[in-house]
């Protein structure tokens, strides 16, 4: 990407969307083209395309989505699914018809059977049944990786879609009941040690056993993964979409049980209360890995710990989601 290339983020205003724009800032990227969503509705295909028409954009990060935690997923599949699916078939359509040379589409883990064999490699997608309560999300992003490589294949277009690991950072969403667990765990630990109204002052009561592994990647080393990904020469990228799928995996190369989790989180928060697990909710997937063999042969790999990203998003929150 030329420093100077009209970059757009769908999303801007979210976790991997702002970090996206303070990546690309500090890299200095000077012509950053944004739009809140009060102003663009990205589920409208014609001001899709009217925005498209105006702003030209060459390179297209395409980190707007309908996101939650797994009580938000299995509220509101018919959200999830229809918001998905509009905003990705009106971008990344409107991409193809006004020559973007690159876009980046964010997949999720979603997407892997509930089984899959650990760590999950890109060729498992579609090789079973999805996590039921997160199915309607997960046949969104299937959709739009599928779309991704439709176009390329078709059309020769240079879109790139991508799994991470679940993300996390500040700008997380707290919210309790629509927020990922980690964001999630935080705040009720940090209300838990301050004592706040209505808070679970003698115990933190969370969904399942414990024992689901997840993985989970700081938002910094995920715009680190993107920005190489997107100033790779062509070569090199479309031999990589081809190898064995056309998606690249983007984690840690490591995952944690949720109790485990939810122990690092009390440490990091001050929290010396106790915790129950509600094994009358579901676990979710057991375990959710990636495999990272196509990042890792092109040298990348995370450089912030979860410990370490942790503090950073503690910090944030205290700061500013808090104050």
């Amino acid at each position: 990407m030329e420093k100077d290339a009209r970059i757009y983020i769908a999303g801007h205003t979210g976790l991997v969307g702002s970090a996206l724009e303070r990546g690309l800032r500090a890299e200095g990227y000077t012509c950053i083209v944004t739009q809140p969503r009060a102003e663009l509705d990205l589920t409208r295909q014609d001001r899709v395309e009217a925005f498209f028409s105006a702003e030209q954009p060459e390179y297209v990060f395409l980190a707007a989505a309908r996101v939650g935690g797994i009580r938000a997923n299995a509220a509101y599949p018919a959200e999830f699914i229809h918001t998905n699916l509009a905003i990705q078939a009106n971008v990344i359509h409107a991409a193809y018809r006004h020559g973007v040379k690159r876009l980046l589409f964010f997949g999720s883990s979603c997407a892997y059977p509930k089984h899959a064999a650990q760590p999950m490699r890109e060729e498992y997608l579609l090789t079973g049944p999805l996590e039921p309560t997160s199915e309607s999300y997960a046949m969104a992003k299937l959709a739009g990786i599928s779309m991704c490589a439709a176009y390329n294949r078709q059309y020769g277009a240079c879109f790139i879609p991508a799994i991470p690991a679940t993300v996390y950072g500040p700008r997380d969403n707290f919210d309790l009941e629509a927020g990922h667990v980690l964001p999630a765990l935080l705040r009720r630990f940090d209300a838990a040690k301050r004592g706040l109204p209505g808070a679970e002052r003698e115990a933190v009561t969370i969904w399942g056993t414990g024992a689901a592994r997840r993985e989970f990647l700081f938002v910094d080393d995920l715009v680190g993964a993107c920005l190489r990904l997107m100033r790779l020469d062509e070569a090199s990228l479309r031999e990589l979409l081809q190898r064995p799928v056309p998606v690249i995996n983007i984690g840690t190369g490591a995952d944690i049980a949720i109790r485990d989790l939810a122990h690092l989180i009390g440490q990091i928060v001050g929290y010396t209360g106790q915790t129950v697990f509600d094994t009358s909710k579901p676990d979710g997937a057991p375990r959710k890995q990636l495999d990272t063999a196509k990042l890792d042969r092109l040298g990348w790999h995370p450089a912030i710990s979860l410990e370490t990203g942790l503090q950073k998003t503690y910090a944030w929150y205290q700061a500013v989601y808090r104050s």
